[in-house]
């Protein structure tokens, strides 16, 4: 793993509390989708106890222009640090590590359980997978409150109407709380639901990524449901 000098570009809102920054792609810089990378700030204009570096999944994919990163607004010295730095500011970044990469084998599908800003890597792997043209049959079950919370949403919906081996089923939890009009799924991600849309649930390979509380609920759910422990691969969004 390298470190590398990486530049701020851009940031902006992409739901409600959730930020993404923009940053220059260092010249060689090569990753998996659904990789990671840990990013410091050198000389933050706050400090804490939490410190100043954070590893954050990459929400960008490969082929994109930008390295993407995006974060659940929270009152840390480091995200306020990020939200008040100039344009140009250079971050270190050490990067590429992880394994919530996509399989080998397309004739495998590829589900996808993620709440809130669990979301990034599976942003990162079905855009890339569908600029690549990749066979797989993908399935992303993304929860939220409401469609305001949901980062990338309109992306992804994007992507399903582009990529024909992608299926997109958001559900929303609170969507009586919610100012936008909502159509999708409701409630929380259940058997029945996955059910609903994946004919055989031991066929596939699961990527769980968001919450601890998340991921702990939908590996008990798998399990349940009779899914071998070594079809599902799980990431943890701790305190974001």
């Amino acid at each position: 793993m390298a470190t590398y000098k990486i530049k701020l570009k851009r940031r902006s809102e992409v739901a409600s509390g959730t930020m993404a920054f923009h940053f220059e792609k260092p010249e060689g810089f090569t990753f998996e989708p659904g990789q990671c990378g840990d990013f410091t700030l050198p000389n933050p204009p706050q400090n804490d106890s939490e410190g100043n570096k954070r590893s954050f999944s990459l929400a960008s994919a490969p082929y994109e222009d930008d390295l993407i990163i995006a974060t659940r607004m929270r009152n840390t010295a480091f995200k306020r640090s990020l939200k008040l730095i100039d344009l140009g500011t250079e971050l270190d970044l050490e990067a590429p590590w992880g394994e919530l990469t996509l399989h080998e084998d397309a004739r495998i599908p590829a589900v996808f359980l993620t709440g809130g800003i669990g979301i990034t890597p599976v942003r990162s792997i079905v855009l890339q997978a569908t600029h690549d043209k990749l066979d797989h049959p993908l399935f992303a079950f993304y929860s939220n409150r409401t469609p305001n919370d949901a980062a990338f949403l309109d992306e992804l919906a994007a992507a399903q109407k582009t990529n024909p081996n992608f299926t997109l089923i958001a559900t929303m939890t609170e969507v009586e709380n919610s100012h936008t009009k909502w159509d999708g799924e409701t409630g929380y991600i259940t058997e029945a639901m996955l059910k609903k849309y994946l004919p055989d649930l031991s066929h596939p390979i699961y990527y769980l990524s968001g919450p601890p509380e998340m991921v702990a609920a939908m590996q008990k759910l798998l399990k349940k449901s009779g899914v071998q422990e070594a079809n599902i691969r799980a990431e943890e969004f701790s305190g974001y």
